[in-house]
C-alpha cells in the first residue's frame, strides 16, 4: 500500500534482522535515461539478476529514466511485492509520470494519482531526503543476508547516495556491499578518484575496496555474494547509549 507519511512506522522492517527475510538490494540510479541505451539495458539486465536470485528492490521511487526501468522490470518479473520505492513529496513532479493538466506549474501533485503498484511496485512517500535515504538503507541492513547497495549511472544524488553509503560503511554503520555497475566506464574517473586518494594519503590503502566494480549485471550479483569487508574500517561502536 502506498502511504503518504515521512515516518518508516507501517512500511520499514522490523528493528531486528530475521532468517527468514528476503535479502534487499538498494539500488542507487539517475532519473535520466541517459544519452546512451547501454543504460536502460542495464538496469533491465539488473532486474532480471535480481529476480534470478530472489532478491527485493528498495530504490528511490521514481518511475522514469533508469529508475523506472529497474522497477517496472522487477515487478513484471517478480511482482508489486518485490519492489519499494521511497520517495520525498517535492520529487513527485520531477521523478514520477503525471498527468500535466492535473498538475500544472505551482499546483501540488497527488500522490494518489501518480502512484502505479501494479507497474512500479510499493510506493512510500516521505517528507525530506534524509528519510528517503535512511529508509532505504534500513530495509538493506534488517533484509536476509546476502543484500547490498548497488549504483547504476546517474547525476548528482546517484553519486552522493553511494558516497554516504560507502562512508558508512568505513565508520562501521553497515558492511554490506557497495557496488558500482560500471556500464560504458561510467564510473571510471570514481575509481581513478579512489586510486588518487589512496595515492595521496587520504583514503587507508586497506579501505580502497569498500567500493567495488561490476561490468555485467552477473558480475554485480557475484560481488554482493563474494564482498569481504575492507580490512580498515573503523570499529566504532555506534548501537551504545
Amino acid at each position: 500500500m502506498a502511504t503518504t507519511n515521512g515516518t518508516a512506522n507501517s512500511t520499514a522492517p522490523s528493528s531486528a534482522p530475521s532468517p527468514q527475510k528476503r535479502p534487499t538490494v538498494c539500488v542507487f540510479c539517475g532519473a535520466s535515461p541517459g544519452s546512451s541505451p547501454a543504460h536502460l539495458a542495464a538496469a533491465r539486465a539488473l532486474a532480471h539478476v535480481l529476480h534470478s536470485a530472489g532478491l527485493n528492490l528498495v530504490y528511490g521511487g521514481g518511475t522514469v529514466g533508469i529508475m523506472g526501468e529497474v522497477a517496472k522490470t522487477l515487478v513484471s518479473l517478480s511482482g508489486p511485492q518485490a519492489v519499494h520505492g521511497i520517495i520525498p513529496k517535492a520529487l513527485l513532479r520531477y521523478e514520477r509520470s503525471y498527468i500535466e493538466d492535473e498538475a500544472g506549474e505551482g499546483k501540488e501533485v497527488d500522490p494518489r494519482k501518480t502512484i502505479d503498484e501494479k507497474t512500479f511496485g510499493r510506493t512510500t512517500v516521505v517528507m525530506d531526503m534524509h528519510t528517503r535515504k535512511q529508509m532505504m538503507a534500513k530495509e538493506v541492513m534488517e533484509g536476509g543476508a546476502g543484500g547490498g547497495f548497488v549504483s547504476l549511472s546517474g547525476g548528482y544524488g546517484t553519486l552522493e547516495e553511494t558516497m554516504e553509503m560507502v562512508t558508512w560503511n568505513q565508520l562501521g554503520i553497515h558492511a554490506h556491499p557497495v557496488v558500482l555497475f560500471n556500464v560504458d566506464g561510467y564510473w571510471e574517473p570514481i575509481l581513478q578518484w579512489v586510486r588518487s586518494s589512496v595515492g595521496a594519503g587520504f583514503i587507508a590503502e586497506n579501505n580502497a575496496g569498500i567500493m567495488v566494480e561490476a561490468r555485467t549485471a552477473e558480475e554485480v550479483l557475484e560481488r554482493l555474494r563474494n564482498y569481504r569487508t575492507a580490512e580498515g574500517r573503523f570499529k566504532l561502536q555506534w548501537n551504545e547509549k
